[in-house]
């Protein structure tokens, strides 16, 4: 949660429950300087039996342009707190995910580009899938002619196929399947579909498991809005590798530690 001298605060710790005292503390922080902590026993005040420790720290400017460099690139990188201050790292460091036990040891968070989601075709289904990417902090692009793709994709990139003319979507997927995107999907029927997949597969383009069609989960979807809910949870789940179950039927906490594929940096640390 990043609290401005003015009071602005982009981001949140809870449902609201205590930004309020938190955003009090943290300009007595931007005043002296010096970094707190703050402890709240949810299980008496707020009902949510548990608890949480807020550190409140003054960030450095360096950190934010840092912070900016690596995300202008989109590039993916980790945020490492101390009491000491906090600093970024690339991804090309090995990072200690053992070490976030704070405040003995670092905090480590990993920080990554927003999802991009190229759209290609136009339409009033497209509306609410901006709305949804706005709301997300997602980078909606919309694409008519599949010729026309120049964006450079990388890890975090989506691409939804929609253009409704069977041999626009053709070229799209022809495009996008080889670039083995997290989530590629396709509106349409099945049927549709399997004459798409094969006309593809005659061209030796390979269909990997990037690729969702029909797009969306099962959520009955009918409007446009209701569809595009569909796919834009559905690429939630891929990118943040999620079941897609209810959370009522989830055995562990919902929020679990840091799988140890994420940790499997390659190069030497600073």
């Amino acid at each position: 949660m990043l609290i401005c001298e003015d009071g602005r605060t982009v981001g949140s710790l809870s449902a609201g429950c205590i930004e309020d005292e938190v955003a009090l503390c943290a300009g007595e922080v931007l005043r002296n300087g010096v970094a707190t902590t703050m402890s709240f026993d949810t299980r008496r005040r707020f009902g949510c039996n548990g608890k949480i420790d807020i550190f409140i720290e003054q960030v450095a400017e360096n950190f934010l342009v840092d912070l900016a460099e690596h995300l202008n690139v989109r590039r993916s990188c980790y945020a490492m707190t101390t009491y000491e201050g906090s600093s970024v790292v690339g991804d090309d460091v090995v990072v200690p995910w053992e070490a976030n036990g704070f405040p003995d040891r670092s905090f480590v968070q990993e920080i990554h580009p927003p999802i991009r989601l190229l759209i290609f075709g136009e339409g009033p289904d497209s509306a609410p899938l901006h709305r949804l990417c706005e709301l997300l902090g997602w980078q909606a692009m919309e694409i008519v002619d599949p010729h026309a793709l120049t964006t450079e994709a990388d890890q975090w990139t989506a691409a939804i196929v929609k253009s409704h003319n069977y041999g626009r979507d053709f070229v799209a997927l022809q495009k996008l399947l080889p670039l083995n995107l997290p989530y590629v999907g396709l509106i349409g029927p099945r049927k549709r579909r399997d004459q798409l997949m094969n006309d593809l597969l005659d061209l030796r383009v390979t269909i990997n498991a990037g690729f969702f069609s029909p797009a969306g989960l099962d959520l009955s979807a009918e409007s446009p809005e209701e569809i595009a809910l569909a796919i834009i949870s559905e690429i939630q789940r891929v990118f943040a590798k999620g079941s897609g179950h209810s959370l009522r039927e989830r055995k562990m906490s919902i929020h679990g530690p840091p799988s140890v594929e994420a940790s499997k940096c390659q190069t030497s640390a600073p």
